[in-house]
């Protein structure tokens, strides 16, 4: 008898509609799609990353998967388990295996309440950890990505940009989550900063084994972290594959468009990588789905 494992995270057929104002009383509102047909797979282990412009629906499409929201059609499985059919109390034990990482550090911190607090917000919320647990177990998040414990009584305002996500990032790790979607989470540091971001997220990932799902307009930080990558244009995935293969060959023009806007150190990459012969990377044509 041979035993099948689910991926661990599973989308299938993503639809987001949202409906406009009506312009005119006796016009039927308009529908804009932010997500269309959207489907990929994240087995554990591996991280994917989403790239695309503003408006593509990557923002969207972390809603979704965080069960932040609710799509229009399609569903959300992970670990085998349908998030948007999920009842209350099932839905919000399972959100321990997927926590998130948001883009501001500044935003997404509330500057009124301590370091250990806001570390221990997941604990707190599932409702399972005494005080002590969970002052010990915010204590070794913050140790985990480079923090000290004495820091937990310190209050957001009193970190740098980068502290303050590698906070964000404890707060994602306490709860032990199999999956972390993170969302644009170095876009709003210093450059000299995001490396430092970058490879702490790798370390963690050796660490204790986490999966990411990553979001970003931009292709070399999803590059440096993920497996695979998916690139999302007008709410549909146009192309996917391995990151290598995706700056070598790439076969959808808006694709190329991306690549052609990534700073390159020598000149000679974009020639090279224009000469490069390799298999082209696959495009899915998500417009039956």
């Amino acid at each position: 008898m041979t035993l099948t494992t689910a991926p661990l995270l599973q989308v299938e057929n993503l639809v987001r509609e949202y409906t406009l104002p009506r312009e005119r009383l006796f016009e039927p509102p308009h529908k804009v799609h932010a997500l269309n047909g959207v489907s990929f797979t994240i087995e554990a282990g591996r991280s994917m990353g989403i790239v695309g412009e503003s408006g593509s629906g990557k923002s969207t499409l972390a809603r979704l998967v965080m069960a932040l929201d609710k799509p229009t059609a399609g569903s959300v499985r992970l670990l085998g388990r349908d998030l948007h059919a999920l009842p209350r109390e099932q839905l919000r034990r399972a959100r321990r295996d997927v926590q998130m990482v948001f883009q501001d550090p500044y935003g997404s911190l509330d500057p009124r309440q301590t370091v250990e607090r806001i570390v221990a917000e997941p604990l707190a919320a599932q409702g399972e950890a005494s005080r002590q647990e969970q002052q010990r177990r915010a204590a070794d998040a913050l140790t985990s990505v480079g923090l000290r414990a004495g820091d937990l009584g310190k209050y957001p305002h009193e970190f740098s940009g980068g502290q303050r996500q590698r906070i964000a990032i404890a707060r994602a790790l306490i709860t032990r989550p199999r999956l972390i979607v993170a969302d644009e989470p170095v876009s709003a540091l210093d450059v000299s900063v995001q490396a430092q971001v970058l490879n702490l997220m790798q370390d963690l990932q050796a660490e204790f084994g986490i999966t990411y799902m990553l979001i970003s307009h931009d292709l070399a930080v999803v590059h440096h972290l993920c497996d695979d990558v998916a690139v999302l244009w007008q709410g549909r995935i146009v192309e996917q594959g391995p990151p290598e293969r995706l700056f070598r060959a790439a076969e959808h023009p808006y694709t190329r468009a991306l690549l052609e806007a990534v700073p390159e150190p020598e000149p000679t990459l974009r020639a090279r990588r224009r000469q490069a012969q390799q298999t082209p990377l696959a495009t899915v044509d998500q417009s039956r789905g």
